[in-house]
């Protein structure tokens, strides 16, 4: 897993490059949220959301809240428990930590943790057009659900929708410069089109 609340996926070989949204709204990913306040000075426990939790050494502030995010200083960085504790200047008490219970701690997507090659962040997977080696259209990829195996995707088409899950037997191209996602179908996969 890396920055956001969705994890990477390896992205097949010989799949594009490229960015679904090009709006200019800058893209935030998620790397923690608070739990609950620790102590009294104001301190918050972090859920990590990142595989690397030393970040946030590395950064002075932080763009708090899911809708609307506003950037907040950090004002300390400890680790304690196999979890991160975090001071965020203007909440210096129990209370006012208290009011952060369940945010979102976020970075613009420009600052996260570059990619290897293969890999890409889940939310540039919303919208794609997915279509099946034999060129059946069946809809666009409209969520993707994080269970403990694999991830899967949730397409939707004309009355019907898809349950396809990310492994490499059945997803066999992504190209995100064209939007388009290539799976291959498996016997009772789709059962409700033609295969």
């Amino acid at each position: 897993m890396s920055d956001n609340n969705l994890p990477i996926m390896p992205e097949p070989k010989n799949a594009g490059r490229g960015s679904v949204d090009q709006s200019a709204e800058p893209h935030f990913l998620a790397i923690g949220r608070v739990i609950k306040p620790h102590g009294i000075n104001g301190e918050v426990r972090v859920e990590l959301l990142t595989d690397l939790p030393e970040r946030f050494k590395w950064l002075e502030s932080v763009y708090l809240g899911e809708r609307s995010p506003r950037l907040v200083e950090i004002e300390s960085v400890r680790f304690h428990q196999g979890g991160v504790l975090l001071k965020l200047v203007g909440y210096p008490t129990r209370t006012e930590a208290e009011a952060l219970r369940g945010e979102l701690l976020q970075v613009p997507e420009s600052e996260a943790i570059p990619l290897e090659e293969g890999e890409y962040f889940l939310h540039q997977l919303i919208d794609l057009a997915v279509y099946t080696s034999d060129g059946i259209h069946l809809g666009r990829l409209i969520e993707v659900l994080e269970t403990g195996a694999n991830n899967v995707f949730v397409v939707r088409g004309p009355g019907t929708e898809y349950l396809l899950p990310d492994i490499p037997d059945v997803i066999q191209e992504i190209d995100l410069a064209n939007s388009l996602m290539v799976i291959k179908s498996m016997p009772g996969l789709l059962n409700n089109a033609d295969e």
